[in-house]
């Protein structure tokens, strides 16, 4: 139940970063494998919360881990709707691409579990 809650709470706050001018990373989270949202130089893991530290090393992908072309054409379709976002004005159109955005990202975490 915690996990989902810090879950929820994880995606909110990546949409909203989102909406004041985040972008998607193409590179997934050193940790989990997850998306990531930039903002003013700081990454967040969607998935697990982590920013990477510099000093560590990437560790190795798990082999009972879906096929990266799959998680890697749907980071290409979140930074599509995220550049998407950035020039839509109209506020309905917003909502509808987030709702997108968030099924999306919901998806990518479960093929990365």
């Amino acid at each position: 139940m915690i996990v989902q809650i810090m879950s929820e709470d994880l995606r909110k706050k990546a949409a909203e970063m989102l909406l004041k001018g985040a972008t998607l990373l193409a590179e997934p989270c050193p940790y989990c494998k997850g998306v990531r949202v930039m903002k003013d130089g700081n990454a967040l893991c969607i998935s697990c919360g982590k920013e990477p530290d510099q000093t560590k090393s990437i560790p190795e992908s798990k082999p009972d881990q879906k096929p990266n072309s799959i998680v890697d054409s749907m980071n290409k379709k979140l930074e599509e709707l995220t550049k998407e976002l950035e020039s839509e004005k109209d506020h309905e159109k917003q909502q509808a691409i987030l709702k997108s955005i968030n099924a999306l990202l919901e998806t990518v975490q479960k093929l990365q579990k």
